[in-house]
């Protein structure tokens, strides 16, 4: 956290740090309600949508309050979601878990399967037309602080420096934006939002966040084989009982299949790599007919909140709040998060809003928090806070099935029978040493169903430029060989799914490598890393994946 120093010093009423639903939905409630406010979004990709990465599965609740006449307006939505099943993988067979067991809380009345991408560029041109502004190639930096004062602004990154640092022809010096009041939308394991929550020690009264790493490819499959509307959830193969996680088939519309996989970043595996379980699921017999004769499009990876309730931190700072997926508004057991974060920016927009009315800034609003979770977010989270530790504690099986007692229980009776569960362990600090384990081994891909990593990140259409800062700092450079390697067997290769990482051998000794440019900006080795070594900054500005249709 830093003040402006020299820099160029620009002013705004609100502003806004992550054009996604959650920021868009913000700046849209303000300028709805608060017309003669000025509001700013600044977003990191070089287009609105560009590192949007969903499912998705979109609740419409949160669409419904935002703006009520979406449909009228020409939303980029895909199909009503016809069919909503859960299916139980074991290597060989395929079982269909029956409609009438699944809890109340894990259904989703109305759904429909959209691009997030799409979506967050048709919210990008209703929030413009409605006068906000909208800068994106502008990566926020830092947060503008005097001291330990209260939250003014943000530092946007400098463009043109090269590899070292230093200026190259065209260089300009990021500048300060300074605003009454600033929302962090940066979606999971932002930045920013990291270094807010531990400067205003937001997250003392909740359990550690706990992460996902989803991966998804869009498909064009054969006419015959889609289904418009079809929704699929696997939980099961490949991953062992005691590892969390599934897959998704969606059938959207054109002939697209969203096809993807979570891994709960709680494994304890060291040698699990994400991105080759997802390979593996896609063999299944339940998946592979699908692909026969069909395109694979595109491909992507995001870290996806996965705590829920218990993980919530205090949503206000002084000087703004935590809005979205920051915050960590992911109903991991639904797999949805979409409408809790348009739902959290409208709560945010009326708290911020009213404040200013008032000739207030720079401070704490207090009802910041109960505003954004009386939305709806609250009482949806509350009731499935027991399934991800029941998940984590008991195995997918017997999880599963307590966590669907203790909804069932909410739902009938009005009683969790197991409380509030809670826990105090980072999702780095689950992992085994590699002297524990079997090492896993995972076949070659066939370039037809299966891939790897380069063939892959190709179609993530990354930009990066060689000559720039390395946007992925350790700590210690030691630290992956001297001491990851011996008890880890060094995992970064393993759960990048972007191939940034490498162990190589120079001189016969072993060396760790950063591929920075490969970076798809998921976050997961900020996550992972079992030392805690690995920070994720962002890099320069329109640097990164440029995801289309995802």
């Amino acid at each position: 956290m830093a003040d402006a120093g020299n820099r160029e010093v620009l002013s705004t009423d609100v502003l806004i740090v992550g054009a996604g639903p959650s920021g868009l939905a913000a700046a849209i409630r303000l300028k709805q309600r608060h017309p003669e406010l000025a509001v700013t979004v600044v977003e990191k990709a070089a287009e609105l949508g560009g590192h949007i990465l969903s499912g998705a599965v979109m609740d419409p609740v949160g669409l419904d309050a935002l703006i009520p006449d979406w449909r009228l307006k020409n939303a980029p939505v895909g199909p009503d979601a016809l069919t909503d099943c859960y299916h139980y993988l074991t290597p060989k067979r395929d079982f269909v878990i029956p409609q009438a067991l699944m809890p109340m809380q894990m259904r989703t009345r109305g759904g429909i399967i959209v691009s997030l991408g799409d979506l967050v560029r048709w919210l990008g041109e209703q929030a413009s037309e409605l006068g906000v502004d909208i800068f994106p190639m502008t990566a926020a930096v830092d947060v503008l602080r005097d001291g330990d004062g209260p939250v003014r602004g943000i530092i946007t990154g400098d463009l043109g420096l090269d590899r070292e640092g230093n200026p190259k022809p065209g260089h300009a010096e990021g500048i300060a934006l300074e605003a009454k009041y600033t929302l962090i939308a940066e979606g999971a394991r932002g930045s920013l939002a990291k270094h807010i929550i531990g400067a205003f020690a937001l997250d003392r009264d909740a359990s550690p966040q706990k992460y996902g790493l989803g991966i998804k490819e869009v498909w064009e499959i054969p006419a015959a084989r889609h289904q418009p509307g079809k929704v699929d959830h696997y939980l099961g193969f490949p991953l062992d009982n005691g590892t969390g996680g599934g897959g998704f088939a969606y059938h959207a519309q054109d002939r697209k299949l969203y096809l993807g996989y979570v891994v709960h970043l709680d494994y304890a595996d060291p040698t699990l790599s994400p991105f080759d379980e997802f390979q593996r699921f896609k063999t299944h017999s339940a998946i592979a007919p699908l692909l026969e004769g069909a395109t694979r499009i595109s491909y992507g990876a995001r870290a996806l909140t996965a705590g829920g309730w218990q993980a919530i931190p205090d949503l206000a700072f002084a000087g703004g709040g935590l809005i979205g997926c920051a915050a960590g508004f992911m109903n991991a057991p639904r797999l949805k998060a979409i409408h809790n974060a348009i739902l959290s920016g409208i709560g945010a927009a009326d708290a911020v809003g009213a404040a200013i009315a008032a000739g207030r800034q720079h401070d704490l609003i207090a009802d910041f928090g109960r505003r954004v979770m009386a939305t709806g977010i609250d009482k949806e989270l509350r009731g499935v806070r027991n399934l991800k530790p029941l998940w984590a504690k008991f195995g997918t099986l017997a999880g599963a099935f307590l966590g669907g007692v203790d909804m069932w229980c909410q739902t009938i009776l009005r009683f969790a029978p197991f409380g509030t569960l809670r826990w105090s362990t980072q999702d780095a600090a689950k992992l085994q040493p590699i002297a524990a384990v079997t090492p896993r081994r995972y076949e070659r891909p066939d370039g037809r169903i299966t891939f790897d990593r380069a063939a892959s990140v190709y179609l993530a259409n990354l930009a990066h430029d060689e000559d720039q800062p390395v946007h992925l700092k350790l700590a210690d450079p030691g630290i992956p060989v001297r001491e990851n390697l011996p008890r880890y067997g060094e995992p970064a290769p393993l759960y990048c799914p972007a191939g940034v990482y490498e162990l190589a051998e120079e001189g016969g000794a072993p060396v760790f490598r950063i591929h920075a440019a490969n970076c798809v900006h998921c976050k997961t080795c900020d996550i992972k890393d079992p030392a805690g070594n690995i920070t994720w900054v962002p890099p320069e500005g329109g640097s990164g994946p440029n995801y289309s249709g995802m």
